[in-house]
């Protein structure tokens, strides 16, 4: 009986984590995926340092004075120096050029 039970609640659990959670890379545009904060605090600030300072890469405090919206996606979308390109994409990457572009 207590295998039985066992392999049941093995059955159940594999069953539901392969079902949910994780980041499906869609387009969820809930206001916490698409804060750009934390989208740059995920993806970009091991490089670019967590206050924009520059770390192994460019400090982009104020990146707006130097690059417009445009040339900004245009390096998050296809890379520039050592930096690859595609590192955030779609919307995401709008939502972090935008607020980057704010940045004077």
């Amino acid at each position: 009986m207590k295998k039985v039970t066992l392999s049941i609640m093995l059955g159940a659990t594999m069953f539901l984590a392969a079902c949910g959670g994780g980041d499906s890379g869609g387009s969820d545009t809930s206001t916490e995926q698409m804060d750009p904060e934390k989208l740059y605090m995920g993806k970009c600030s091991s490089c670019h340092g967590g206050n924009l300072e520059g770390s192994s890469a460019p400090e982009l405090a104020k990146i707006g004075a130097e690059k417009s919206y445009e040339e900004i996606l245009d390096v998050i979308q296809n890379g520039q120096g050592r930096m690859p390109g595609g590192i955030v994409e779609g919307e995401r990457a709008e939502v972090i050029a935008e607020w980057l572009s704010e940045k004077k």
